[in-house]
């Protein structure tokens, strides 16, 4: 039996949104990361890069704590909203911006560092204003830092599990994401359906990243 492609959906619609997310608040945080000359500098890489590195079922766990209607913030939100932010599509958008900050983040930095300070003084000394050198200057030399922090954080989203299920749970139609639904799949011994998912997302995630690397060889072969 052909299983229920409601849950490729909504991982299609979660890591959409959240690298829309991650490529807006990211990127001053990685052009201030490649900039700045301050001392707390790695401690600050450090906690960017915590998620890389931290089990998801430690990250989701403490995402659980936060985003509940005890704690401020989940509390905050569950007053303003009417809505808690555990077991909510909200919620998993919130838990995946955290869980692929660093896969967004990390690239546009090395691409911003790599543009170098000449090219911006360069910009400022014919009068560009600052706001007018990053757009026209660092951001379109930065674009392939752009598109493979784009291209990873969208792919390290579709293979979410451990973060998603701790905030999100597993409601259909709501939280239930693919690695989920495979996940319920396997338990049930539907192997069948847990194999169709398993492939489309497989061959989904190796398009995607094969052409991410055909695209930036032309665009590196164009610079």
């Amino acid at each position: 039996m052909f299983p229920d492609l409601m849950p490729l959906l909504l991982t299609v619609k979660l890591a959409g949104l959240t690298t829309l997310i991650l490529v807006i608040i990211g990127t001053p945080v990685a052009w201030w990361l490649a900039n700045t000359k301050t001392k707390v500098k790695p401690f600050i890489e450090a906690v960017v890069a915590l998620p890389i590195v931290l089990p998801p079922t430690v990250l989701g766990f403490y995402l659980l704590l936060i985003l509940s209607p005890q704690s401020s913030f989940g509390g905050w939100w569950f007053q303003l909203t009417g809505q808690a932010l555990t077991f909510s599509f909200t919620g998993l958008v919130i838990a995946s911006v955290i869980y692929s900050f660093p896969f967004v983040v990390q690239p546009i930095q090395n691409a911003f560092e790599s543009v170098g300070k000449d090219m911006m003084e360069t910009a400022h000394t014919l009068g560009a204003k600052p706001m007018d050198a990053f757009f026209s200057v660092a951001v379109p030399l930065a674009k392939r830092g752009f598109f493979t922090g784009s291209v990873l954080g969208f792919a390290h989203t579709l293979g979410e599990f451990g973060v998603v299920l701790m905030v999100g749970g597993n409601i259909s139609g709501e939280t239930r994401v693919v690695s989920i639904a495979i996940y319920d799949h396997v338990e049930s011994l539907e192997y069948a359906q847990a194999h169709t998912l398993s492939i489309i997302l497989l061959v989904f995630a190796f398009t995607t990243m094969l052409l991410m690397y055909i695209i930036n060889h032309r665009l590196k072969a164009h610079e």
